[in-house]
């Protein structure tokens, strides 16, 4: 067995049913076995003094399967031992249980055609977003039978968002089932509070190869980039998820139900699109004007979106959608984010991942973000967030429906950013400190010159969501 860091507990942990959360025996120590078949954490309870221990180990078909889970042990050593008679080099891995199909490899296409980007998985700079998205796959509870073909498919972003949402509701420990068809997640607490939860993306009116593709620019125009086809994009796809009436399904009804968008609508949309989900759900954007002299933020109330269909805007505002508890969003879901995860986390790679954007400033009156340019690896990256490392909840946001008949309590996704309703006005709650708006990351061989924003702007180089660049 050989010892593995805290950050790396946390990313094996997230294989574990309740994730990252412990009752009573916190973690203490942890190992795995070299080949990466198993890995096993010794738990303790100061209050009472004694140890406890868990272990989990591949199935044949990679999946992870929870082998050992004890506790009161009354010494450090028996805890150990237990521990490491799960955790033998070279042993086998575990049989397949009766009555349960093998799931297929994510990685194996049999053959068959497979989209660009998952092709662009196999390359050197993507094998640690390879391995994340492979580790998180074989974590989920049960996930239906075309998900592989989805995801080496078309649909390879919808099932990168699952895998996404995954991590996060794990992270903050929440325990994750999938023991129906829809929606794809339930979500809760030790408590027993919960949640149901569909992964949705807005996706292109016509199928375009992200890979390959230029990152297109936002709209010039305020008017339209905040109520044009962006908020056109989101208004359908979740008005197409809302007729569907999940939230009166008998495993669902008398509880909380969100739809989880992210946005794939254009290449490079979620750098900007975040404003028109917004201006979408609550029929209202963010303008400047000059005030006693000074620039200050006004939000201006609007009735519909542009274009032809005069979409309502303020999907909040319709007692009609009450069933529908809250939107979760994350402008965070690309490949990039996979890779930078376990970069931050080892600190290590063979390659350079620099990110860019602007950080959300809490300054009051502020009006821009802060930018930044930072080597993911470097102690000012890394110390942005509490764990030290990139956190997969660090871009989600949770808008909260005030007209909801059964609303998602805030704890339910506590390290989420959380927009409520409050004496008129729309009030925004974060877990973490740094809130990024918008980033793209740059990944590039250490051989190659340092990466500065200076450098890149004057270069005028643009970026896609291919080998060199992700948007974020």
């Amino acid at each position: 067995m050989e010892l593995i860091p805290q950050a790396m507990f946390d990313l094996y942990a997230l294989s574990l049913p309740w994730g990252l959360s412990f009752v009573g025996h916190m973690p203490y120590r942890a190992w795995r076995t070299a080949d990466g078949r198993a890995w096993g954490v010794l738990t303790r309870d100061v209050a009472a003094n004694t140890y406890g221990c868990m272990a989990m180990r591949q199935r044949v078909d990679l999946v992870w399967a929870l082998v050992l889970d004890e506790a009161g042990f009354d010494s450090y050593d028996e805890a150990e031992s237990r521990i490491a008679a799960h955790l033998q080099e070279g042993a086998p891995r575990e049989s397949m249980p009766r009555n349960t199909a093998r799931r297929p490899n994510i990685f194996d296409s049999a053959g068959l055609p497979t989209c660009t980007l998952f092709q662009h998985l196999s390359r050197k700079s993507r094998h640690k977003a390879a391995w994340m998205i492979g580790h998180l796959y074989y974590s989920l509870p049960r996930p239906d039978a075309n998900w592989v073909r989805d995801f080496q498919t078309e649909n390879l972003h919808t099932r990168l968002w699952e895998l996404h949402l995954l991590a996060c509701f794990r992270e903050q420990g929440r325990f994750v089932s999938q023991q129906h068809r829809s929606p794809d997640f339930r979500i809760s607490r030790r408590n027993g509070e919960c949640a149901w939860i569909e992964a949705v993306t807005t996706n292109p009116a016509e199928r375009y190869d992200h890979a390959t593709t230029w990152a297109e620019p936002p709209p010039s125009d305020l008017m339209d980039r905040v109520l044009g086809q962006a908020a056109v994009r989101f208004a359908n796809t979740i008005r197409s998820k809302l007729q569907r009436r999940y939230d009166q399904l008998a495993h669902v009804a008398g509880q909380p139900f969100a739809l989880a968008i992210a946005d794939f609508h254009a290449q490079g949309s979620m750098t900007w699109s975040r404003q028109a989900l917004i201006a979408y759900l609550y029929g209202e954007y963010a303008s400047t004007e000059v005030i006693d002299g000074k620039k200050q933020a006004v939000g201006v109330k609007i009735e519909h979106l542009l274009g032809e269909q005069k979409i309502p805007a303020g999907l909040f505002r319709f007692p009609e959608n009450a069933g529908l508890s809250a939107i979760i969003f994350s402008n965070g879901c690309s490949l990039a984010k996979f890779g930078r995860v376990l970069v931050s986390m080892t600190q290590h790679d063979e390659f350079t991942n620099t990110r860019f954007g602007e950080i959300f400033d809490r300054t009051p009156g502020a009006l821009k973000g802060i930018p930044f340019c930072l080597d993911v690896t470097s102690p000012e990256y890394r110390d942005l967030w509490p764990q030290g490392y990139e956190p997969w909840s660090a871009e989600l946001e949770v808008f909260h429906n005030p007209l909801a008949k059964h609303p998602l309590s805030r704890e339910v996704l506590p390290e989420a950013t959380h927009w409520f309703r409050q004496d008129q006005d729309t009030v925004c709650e974060a877990f973490y400190e740094t809130q990024i708006l918008h980033s793209r990351t740059f990944v590039q061989p250490k051989t190659q010159l340092p990466f500065t924003l200076e450098s890149f702007l004057k270069s005028g180089t643009e970026t896609s969501n291919s080998e060199s660049a992700d948007e974020v």
